[in-house]
């Protein structure tokens, strides 16, 4: 009977760990979730009970006026979409096309300067990017490239390559030699091999980058604020602050939260998509073969 009571102890104990494991998960997401719930529910109140104080948390009947309302703001909220979607894939498919050239150039070739050459490209890492919008305005203005979504593509694209080649270096020394080495026996160029074999290899890094840079340059507000001009060419993190101002002190809060739900969407959906992916491309090379 003693061994019986001695046994189930660390059940008991196993059981309660196991317990406060869960209740601190779910703490934790409900405090992550209710935000993102909040906006959503606010998107869709009247008018009158998104701005009312106190605020209320059910809607009384569902309403589409504030995002009505967003539609009709500026040049319309597809225009905004649009750029911001213009930008954040071309920033995706530059910084996917760079980093990965890269990072197979420094994982498998040998190059007078190689370290000298990477330890220089990280430590970019460390430059805030507030200290060089000056230079970035004048070197855009002199190529013709300011006010344009290719220049907000090249500036946010040369700020994710660090990251990128870091990761993707990193994924292709996960690999092992010997697969590239029978590529190469059968006939296989670097660029076939690269482009037949290791990229399904490495996918998960591929992936990794491709969402780092979607999620900042969809978000990203300062370099769009400073390098554009034309309304029609905001995204839609300018677009949002210029829905914040209001007119005459008056704020649209049903307005504002419409657009933030429209705004993240995106991001919610490729994470939950691709979470996997991203998972495992963050620790790909975190133990190399």
């Amino acid at each position: 009977m003693r061994t019986m009571t001695l046994s189930a102890r660390p059940r008991v104990g196993l059981l309660g760990l196991r317990t406060s494991y869960y209740v601190t998960c779910s703490a934790l997401a409900i405090i992550f979730l209710a935000p993102i719930v909040w906006t959503m529910v606010t998107s869709v109140k009247p008018s009158a009970e998104a701005s009312a104080s106190p605020p209320t948390f059910l809607p009384s009947s569902l309403s589409w006026s504030s995002y009505q309302h967003l539609a009709a703001f500026g040049d319309g909220i597809s225009v905004y979409a649009f750029n911001s979607t213009i930008v954040a894939l071309g920033t995706v498919l530059c910084t996917i096309i760079l980093s990965t050239l890269g990072g197979y150039g420094f994982s498998r070739f040998s190059f007078p300067g190689k370290d000298i050459l990477f330890v220089t490209i990280l430590a970019t890492l460390m430059i805030p990017f507030q200290s060089i919008l000056i230079p970035l305005f004048l070197v855009l203005r002199t190529l013709g490239l300011q006010n344009t979504l290719l220049g907000l593509v090249l500036v946010y694209t040369t700020f994710q390559l660090p990251f990128g080649v870091f990761v993707m270096r990193n994924a292709f020394d996960s690999v092992p030699r010997e697969i590239e080495e029978a590529g190469l026996i059968d006939g296989c160029s670097s660029w076939n091999l690269l482009y037949r074999v290791m990229l399904a290899i490495v996918a998960p890094g591929v992936i990794t980058v491709g969402l780092f840079a979607f999620f900042n340059s969809w978000n990203e507000f300062l370099a769009a604020l400073i390098f554009m001009t034309d309304s029609s060419k905001f995204t839609l993190p300018v677009m949002l602050l210029n829905a914040s101002s209001g007119q005459y002190g008056a704020i649209d809060w049903g307005m504002i939260q419409s657009g933030i739900t429209i705004s993240m969407l995106p991001c919610l959906i490729l994470f939950l998509l691709l979470q996997r992916y991203y998972v495992s491309g963050l620790a790909a090379g975190a133990v190399k073969a």
